[in-house]
């Protein structure tokens, strides 16, 4: 018996490597998956392998309609929905506020926040008691740091998004959570560390294990096992709570 036998997940930014970890850990615990994105290769490759309980569709999370899509799309194919993963994002700028582009402002606060709160809002018709939607946000959701102006604010965003849904939908039984990666193995983030530090990637790399308590970045996998927590039964009391996956680098 998996902790998700009968649930049907629908992943945003599904074909990236936390989300696709994700999707692996969910149908690894019996759950059907529906991954949302924007590279249709990335997303053809992600329900190949997944197999017959996967599906997909091309998805930019701030446009209304087309996540209003997804969301029917998966429901039709799958009969029900169950988890709600907001996981797609973007890095964006870098740079002092004086100068931080006013375009990449707006645009992170668009697909991390717009995209979840969209997400969130055309799936909960769907859902029921026992139900759980995440956020994926950030260490830096939790913290801060210098020259992230449009992603740290975003990522802080989600949480108060987080809590209004959570508080709103506690009554139904449906439960609303952040969870807070640090820095994460990944193409995304050594792209990040080598903007910041300015540094070759194996240098910029180890800049940041000096940062992190555990002295290591994350797999994608132990992303994905909160993730499976935060989906199942295992976190039946949890609403409302900021889940740090971080290494312990905000505590």
């Amino acid at each position: 018996m998996g902790r998700l036998d009968g649930k049907v997940a629908i992943i945003t930014g599904g074909e990236g490597s936390i989300g696709m970890a994700t999707a692996r850990a969910m149908a690894a615990e019996g759950a059907s998956v529906f991954l949302a994105g924007i590279s249709e290769s990335g997303l053809k490759a992600g329900a190949a392998e997944l197999g017959e309980r996967a599906a997909w569709q091309l998805t930019d999370v701030t446009d209304s309609a087309q996540v209003k899509a997804a969301v029917d799309a998966a429901v039709e194919r799958f009969g029900r929905l169950d988890v709600v993963v907001a996981n797609a994002g973007i890095k964006g700028a870098t740079g002092p506020i004086a100068d931080y582009p006013e375009d990449s402002f707006d645009q992170s606060l668009a697909v991390h926040v717009r995209g979840a709160f969209l997400l969130a809002k055309h799936a909960v018709p769907y859902l029921s008691g026992g139900a759980s939607i995440i956020f994926t946000s950030s260490v830096v959701g939790l913290t801060a740091a210098p020259q992230i102006a449009g992603y740290s604010t975003a990522k802080h965003a989600q949480v108060g998004l987080m809590r209004t849904i959570a508080a709103e939908l506690a009554p139904r039984g449906i439960r609303v959570n952040t969870i807070h990666p640090g820095p994460v193995n990944n193409e995304f983030q050594h792209i990040v560390e080598e903007a910041a530090t300015g540094a070759d990637r194996d240098t910029a790399a180890a800049i940041f294990d000096g940062m992190i308590p555990l002295g290591r970045h994350a797999g994608p996998e132990e992303i994905a096992r909160a993730m499976v927590f935060l989906a199942s039964d295992d976190s039946s009391f949890m609403t409302g709570a900021t889940l740090a996956v971080d290494g312990g680098m905000s505590s």
